[in-house]
């Protein structure tokens, strides 16, 4: 059964564009990984200020392989940057219930 994660992530006003910047560059690293299913960067635009970062994995094992993986502990070393551009986030987890 996949799995979504979705990390909510707080941005101080005028920081979404570094943001997403720090997010391209990186974006790829996520992509090689086994079991991974897709994932994509939602920019707030009414009735919500953060920034949602989703991403579908085949299962719980697989994103809990990309958490733990060397990619992750890099990619996340980058999106600091020379100043942090997030004030918190929250990792929401779904399972995709299929209705066939």
């Amino acid at each position: 059964m996949s799995v979504v994660k979705i990390n909510a992530i707080s941005v101080p006003e005028g920081m979404g564009g570094e943001l997403e910047k720090r997010f391209g560059a990186r974006a790829k690293m996520v992509e090689t990984m086994p079991g991974f299913e897709g994932f994509e960067m939602l920019r707030p635009v009414s009735g919500e200020t953060r920034y949602f970062i989703y991403t579908r994995w085949a299962d719980e094992e697989s994103f809990q392989n990309w958490v733990k993986s060397q990619a992750f502990g890099q990619g996340h070393a980058q999106a600091d940057g020379p100043r942090p551009v997030a004030q918190g986030a929250d990792l929401l987890a779904f399972e995709v219930v299929d209705l066939g």
